[in-house]
């Protein structure tokens, strides 16, 4: 059975106020929908999108939306910090090899950002179905790796 994120009980929760600088920031992602949901796009074909998110501690990857079906896998042992589009901020701890898969109907969508607020290296891969019910968001071409 394949698990999601609403099977994940987080390590802490709260809807405290967010500083200025991440409701800006959100703000900007609304107005101008980020699709690059990893830092890295290593490989996409016609049908799948794969990135990598690549965290020193202390490093955030910023705001980005996810509407394809996808699934993410910690490579790391890690613990991130998100603030989600509902204003909620969670914490939560990744086992290396824990896996989680996410999909939309029609119009929905998620935004998020990731913060590595542990010790070590936080390192997760992401796949994109491109044939999910939602087109897919364009995606900058300098994001792109260069083919081997």
């Amino acid at each position: 059975m394949a698990l999601t994120m609403s099977d994940k009980e987080a390590a802490r929760q709260d809807r405290s106020e967010w500083p200025a600088a991440l409701q800006e920031e959100f703000a900007r992602e609304a107005r101008s929908p980020n699709g690059c949901v990893g830092s890295e796009l290593v490989s996409e074909t016609g049908k799948v999108r794969v990135w990598t998110i690549r965290l020193k501690p202390g490093q955030r990857f910023g705001f980005h939306r996810h509407v394809l079906n996808y699934f993410w896998t910690a490579i790391t042992p890690c613990r991130g910090r998100q603030h989600l589009m509902d204003g909620t901020t969670v914490e939560y701890t990744y086992a290396p090899g824990e896996t989680r898969h996410e999909s939309y109907g029609p119009g929905e969508f998620k935004v998020h950002d990731l913060e590595n607020i542990g010790d070590g290296d936080m390192v997760f891969m992401t796949v994109e179905f491109l044939e999910s019910v939602n087109r897919p968001l364009l995606i900058p071409g300098e994001v792109r790796r260069a083919a081997a």
